[in-house]
């Protein structure tokens, strides 16, 4: 890894003499530079976003057709059925909570990353051409499509497509079918550790990659792999990671032929996250410095150089993680919960499910929207402090070392958007020990479930949330889990092992040690089941 990271850094031009274009506004007063040449991007390809309708209006989204012929695939068929007409939807990017005299905007097809002012940026929706079709036709299309293999709508994400990148070209579209994911009844959990009947764990992990940050590098992806038709060219896509945006990065990119760059932490995250780009076929740099570290450099090496940035900066992806909202309304038949839980590092997620309730209720899917809760490590917690203070002051602080690896991040690069979605649906943060979040995670596996560390600290905001009475016996509560327990299986053998130091592991489960003879295995078999008679 040092080599190759000597290599690459060896072969870079003087900032003064780069030859390549410059993303737009990318936070140039940090680096001390000028706002670089725009690089925009037009096509003249119309199409209908959906294939022919039974509504009267030729340009609107309809439930989908089948009969696909001998010598065709997915794409051909798609091609086939798809009208030739004007898109009605379209999207751009705006400056993150900008007031209603702001004129700035940007097309989806320029590489900009922030606003002039240097900040955040957000995609919107033209929400009045939405606004033709009432609640009930956005949930008969979205519900038509579940399960569908018809392309690209059998995606959890696509499935969504006006509301996510509604110009994109459906042959452009680079997609495992994400999302679909369980919404799982955590009945055991909830009635034993809790006393709750309607506590659910919606299992975002159980994706291509075993992330939810599958939901939105499809998006991602797709908007690169049209880039690089277009020109000045996109040559690849690059991302700092603690693990999970990396491998979902590399798997996309690997489907589509993009070459992908990864700049990770060097031994700090775990070997199922690190060997996933590695096995996609990822150029990795294993850099000797934390996230943040890592985040400074891919910034500064994607303004140099004509390489996408991947992070959750890029407000693309956020575009494909606000459909998990959407889809646990849509799992609940349109019914809203009363409280939607979130492990919180880097925090685009947080904002993401914010949006996707918040485009659902404007839109007329439902009434209103659930109260979101954000929960950190305690070794990672800058958003908790700054709800501590009343929201009066942020402080990026050092993050230490958690097992919830991939939310160790002390400067949060969507920490505006959090503090935003928080603030606007009535929201609390809380924090989880290492301690807690184990705990947690082991209670969970116990009944049936195989949960990540971060999913553990979610449900350590709840366990307090419960216990406090905030949140009530009967409210219908979703717990967001993001990534797959598999991932994290060290961190369940030292904790089943107590080998954590400073840690009791009160829930640990470790193998029973016996002799190879008969006698002794029902010994403790006996033993074993004299404490398991049913309670009836």
């Amino acid at each position: 890894m040092a080599s190759s990271c000597s290599l690459f850094h060896s072969s870079l031009s003087s900032k003064s003499k780069s030859k390549f274009p410059l993303p737009r506004h990318q936070n140039n007063t940090k680096f001390n530079r000028p706002p670089p040449t725009v690089i925009s991007c037009t096509s003249s390809s119309t199409y209908d976003p959906c294939p022919s309708t039974t509504s009267s209006n030729s340009n609107s989204p309809s439930p989908l057709k089948s009969g696909r012929l001998a010598d065709e695939n997915i794409r051909d068929e798609a091609r086939r059925h798809r009208s030739i007409a004007n898109n009605t939807f379209s999207a751009k990017y705006v400056p993150f909570n900008a007031g209603p005299d702001s004129t700035e905007s940007y097309s989806l097809d320029e590489i900009v990353y922030r606003s002039l002012s240097g900040g955040l940026l957000d995609v919107q929706h033209d929400i009045e051409a939405l606004k033709k079709f009432d609640g009930a036709y956005w949930r008969e299309l979205f519900d038509s499509r579940v399960g569908k293999t018809t392309w690209p709508y059998g995606s959890g994400v696509w499935s969504k497509k006006e509301w996510v990148l509604p110009e994109i070209d459906p042959d452009d579209i680079v997609s495992a079918f994400e999302g679909n994911s369980n919404l799982f009844w955590a009945e055991r959990y909830g009635k034993q550790f809790l006393g709750m009947n309607d506590l659910w764990v919606k299992h975002c992990g159980i994706s291509h990659t075993g992330s939810f940050k599958d939901l939105g590098m499809t998006v991602l992806v797709s908007q690169v792999n049209r880039l690089r038709k277009l020109k000045p060219p996109v040559v690849g896509v690059g991302c700092a990671s603690t693990g999970d945006t990396s491998a979902a990065l590399s798997a996309y990119c690997a489907a589509a032929g993009i070459p992908s760059i990864v700049f990770l932490p060097a031994n700090k995250i775990s070997i199922a996250q690190l060997i996933q780009p590695i096995a996609n076929g990822a150029f990795v740099l294993s850099i000797d410095t934390d996230f943040d570290g890592c985040m400074k450099l891919i910034r500064e090496v994607t303004s140099e150089l004509p390489i996408y940035l991947a992070n959750s900066l890029n407000s693309l992806r956020l575009e494909g993680q606000k459909r998990a909202a959407i889809e646990i309304l849509q799992q609940f038949d349109w019914e809203v919960p009363d409280w939607v839980i979130v492990p919180g590092g880097n925090l685009g997620n947080i904002y993401a499910f914010y949006k996707g309730f918040k485009m659902c209720q404007e839109l007329g899917l439902v009434d209103r929207e659930p109260r979101l809760v954000c929960s950190q490590a305690a070794n990672a917690n800058p958003l908790y402090l700054c709800y501590k203070s009343g929201w009066i002051q942020f402080k990026a602080v050092k993050a230490n070392t958690t097992f919830a690896s991939a939310i160790q991040i002390g400067d949060p690069v969507s920490i505006d958007r959090a503090v935003y979605a928080l603030k606007n649906s009535n929201g609390i943060v809380e924090e989880a020990t290492e301690e807690e979040l184990m705990d947690a995670m082991a209670q969970a596996d116990s009944t049936g479930m195989f949960i990540c560390p971060h999913t553990g600290v979610a449900l350590s905001a709840l366990i307090k949330l419960r216990n406090s009475g905030v949140i009530a016996a009967g409210d219908r509560t979703v717990v967001v889990s993001t990534a797959h327990g598999l991932k994290f299986s060290q961190s369940k053998v030292d904790y089943h092992s107590k080998k954590i130091p400073d840690m009791a592991c009160r829930f640990a489960n470790p193998p029973v040690q016996v002799k190879a003879d008969f006698g002794s295995v029902m010994d403790v078999l006996k033993k074993y089941l004299g404490n398991k008679t049913p309670n009836h």
